[in-house]
């Protein structure tokens, strides 16, 4: 089956196969361990930036928006367009050297590998071990799959992760959980919009506590997550 899908400004034909794939490879069941990761959030909460729905809301918007969210979808169209393995490889040591902790290089770098092991594994594509954007990205370019629908649901699972881990963390109930979702859902369909127009040239990050508090999260004495 195939149906129309209204993307902002721009109608592409996008079939069921396309979306259950894409919905498979950013499930909570596909084994990338992104569970693990709090992206920084775990040292938020320590230090009291966040304490409620509405700064987790307000946190996670930023992220999306002026750090991480939108860099990511850069990195993500770049490799969803990449010409040919060395620009690959080039678009991925850009993504490395931009992450601004070693925790977060680890976050990236764990479930790309991850990404790229269980995805050759199932449908045996030729994917090296690339940051989880890029990985996502190429894998998307391999098989046909839309690149904005592809950025729209990363953003949409990678802030699902993040709420989860807020409601672990906070604590705040699962319905404010995913009011937070609800609410957030409209900001990914815009940065996936804007980031998959953009390129290496418009990477910029200004999410600066939040890069901070992964810092600081790699010496926090308590843990749950990895990052």
């Amino acid at each position: 089956m195939v149906m129309a899908t209204r993307m902002t400004t721009t109608t592409i034909m996008v079939t069921d196969g396309q979306i259950l794939k894409l919905a498979q490879w950013l499930s909570p069941a596909y084994p990338v361990g992104a569970f693990a990761y709090s992206h920084g959030l775990e040292a938020a909460v320590a230090a009291g930036h966040v304490a409620d729905a509405a700064t987790l809301q307000a946190w996670l918007e930023n992220i999306l928006r002026n750090g991480a969210g939108h860099s990511d979808a850069i990195f993500l169209a770049a490799a969803h367009g990449a010409p040919d393995a060395a620009a690959l490889a080039e678009i991925d040591a850009f993504a490395r050297a931009f992450q601004p902790s070693a925790e977060r290089l680890l976050e990236s770098t764990a479930q790309g590998a991850a990404f790229a092991k269980v995805t050759g594994d199932v449908w045996a594509d030729d994917l090296p071990v690339l940051t989880y954007p890029v990985a996502l990205g190429r894998a998307a370019r391999l098989h046909d799959l839309p690149l904005l629908l592809t950025a729209r649901m990363y953003l949409h699972a990678f802030v699902s992760n993040l709420v989860s881990a807020g409601i672990r963390l906070i604590p705040v109930g699962q319905t404010d959980g995913q009011l937070v979702l609800t609410a957030l859902t409209p900001v990914c369909e815009d940065v996936a919009q804007r980031a998959t127009t953009e390129t290496l040239d418009d990477l910029a990050s200004t999410a600066f506590l939040a890069d901070i508090t992964s810092m600081k999260h790699e010496t926090q004495d308590t843990r749950l997550f990895r990052t």
